[in-house]
């Protein structure tokens, strides 16, 4: 799939606005919802590859799980990285990656190209984008 920056943060504005995109629904809320709650059983066991996705890993350890299409957090305090309860993000296997987190109505688009150093810079611009957060 090829798309562009601009046309990532328009896909994240449709679920941040609960499937509606320029007054124009393009998923229903419930699919939404679908899509952003964890449908993971909680007694999965991770095969040993996963371990790779480090804090990503969509995991009861990590205090994540997985919906339809992306993973999604469950718990607080479980994973070393920032976020709240509800957040869910997606990561391209070339670096590209986007969080979406409703609590503080926000979402950020990372786009890179490198399949080696990926996770790094995820854990750093989630990191820096949390840091910059201020008031209400």
């Amino acid at each position: 799939m090829v798309s562009t920056s601009g046309d990532y943060a328009r896909f994240a504005q449709m679920l941040a606005n609960g499937g509606q995109l320029d007054g124009v629904r393009l998923l229903s809320r419930k699919s939404v919802e679908l899509m952003t709650s964890n449908h993971l059983p909680p007694d999965i066991i991770m095969g040993d590859d996963m371990g790779a996705f480090e804090a990503l890993e969509p995991s009861a350890r990590m205090g994540q799980g997985f919906g339809l299409t992306v993973a999604v957090r469950t718990d607080a305090g479980r994973n070393p990285l920032p976020g709240s309860v509800g957040d869910y993000y997606w990561g391209g296997a070339y670096g590209t990656y986007f969080w979406e987190d409703p609590h503080e109505h926000m979402y950020v688009i990372f786009m890179m190209q490198s399949q080696t150093a990926r996770l790094p810079y995820r854990y750093l611009m989630r990191d820096m984008v949390y840091q910059a957060l201020t008031g209400n």
